[in-house]
């Protein structure tokens, strides 16, 4: 059985042209087991949103080629969908895009005492990303970074 983040890699690289063809960013790409089958979820996006229509081109597209390529060797179901609101932040290039916006983020170390920030997203500079919260600005630096979102604006 090929490993979890191999196979991850491998339809990162096949999704990668399939959905810049089409003028979209490849968000993210998810593998992991539910149930009996396994839930691959694939995750893209545009200024401006993607459409039901965006979503089923580069899933039809993804699932040929992925039939071709024989990348999975266990049962599977495919889902594209757009991220959401809530989207991840993952590079240095989400945080720059997200400038202005609420997020999230959880550290694997602490900073200031802390490993769970809440604020406006100020800007990155070097490898660091600044977010403010209601007091204070804190400089996180992208390599500590666990898991970081947007959150929604009331």
């Amino acid at each position: 059985m090929i490993p979890q983040q191999e196979i991850v890699d491998k339809i990162t690289e096949i999704a990668q042209p399939i959905a810049q063809e089409s003028a979209l960013e490849l968000v993210d790409v998810e593998f992991r087991p539910s149930g009996k089958r396994w839930l691959l979820r694939v995750y893209i996006d545009r200024e401006g949103g993607v459409t039901i229509a965006d979503c089923e081109r580069v899933s039809r597209e993804l699932g040929r080629t992925l039939d071709v390529e024989d990348v999975i060797d266990h049962p599977y179901a495919l889902e594209v969908s757009s991220p959401g609101l809530t989207r991840p932040l993952k590079e240095k290039k989400d945080f720059e895009r997200s400038r202005g916006r609420q997020c999230r983020i959880i550290t694997t170390a602490a900073i200031e005492g802390r490993t769970d920030f809440r604020g406006k997203i100020m800007g990155v500079a070097a490898d660091d990303v600044e977010v403010k919260d209601e007091r204070v600005t804190y400089k996180i630096p992208l390599g500590t970074i666990k898991k970081a979102n947007l959150e929604l604006e009331l």
